[in-house]
């Protein structure tokens, strides 16, 4: 975590990403949904501007109260989506990704990061126990642990998906210095026809 602004490692990895690979952040007039913006995350509010909405289900600091699985904006709002380990918590995360895509506009990008910590997505509704949760998902506000097969999750919810890693963003000697080597994955979704 950085001692100065609290971001962690995918934070940074998004960062880079944005700067790097796509000009979010400095083409006018995006549309830009951030889920659940960690205060670490205010630079994306200042470069994107007047298109920037922030939402959160509990958060009072947010622009919009928001249930990711009923978006109350209509189909293809937003050229942007970024959700960053919100949908551990989602009950149905499915609905979630299929309500990004109806509101994602036709050429937009979704930013999706999950922590994956399972060889295969494991989810059983019946563990509503915090206590049982922590054991079986590793804390106990989660309702499911994310394996590699998210893409397949995605892509059934209408995304063609690109996964960037820290090394599609930066250099070797970067990546060291930024401490990205525990930064996860980006999972960036476009909508397919």
């Amino acid at each position: 975590m950085c001692v100065h602004c609290g971001a962690l490692e995918r934070h940074r990895l998004v960062r880079l990403f944005l700067e790097r690979q796509t000009d979010v952040l400095t083409a006018p007039g995006k549309r830009f949904l951030h889920i659940a913006p960690e205060p670490c995350e205010s630079y994306i509010r200042r470069r994107v501007g007047n298109g920037y909405v922030s939402a959160d289900l509990f958060d009072p600091t947010v622009d919009v109260r928001m249930d990711v699985t009923r978006i109350d904006y209509p189909d293809e709002s937003f050229d942007v989506i970024y959700c960053s380990h919100v949908l551990e918590h989602v009950s149905d995360d499915r609905r979630a990704l299929r309500e990004f895509r109806r509101v994602l506009s036709p050429r937009g990008i979704a930013l999706v990061v999950v922590p994956l910590t399972a060889p295969e997505t494991f989810e059983d509704p019946t563990i509503i126990d915090p206590r049982d949760r922590l054991l079986a998902f590793g804390q106990d506000d989660h309702v499911r642990r994310y394996g590699p097969d998210f893409v397949d999750r995605l892509e059934e919810s209408g995304f063609a998906v690109r996964v960037v890693r820290a090394a599609d963003v930066a250099s070797a000697e970067e990546i060291a210095t930024m401490g990205l080597s525990g930064s996860g994955e980006i999972f960036l979704g476009t909508r397919t026809s």
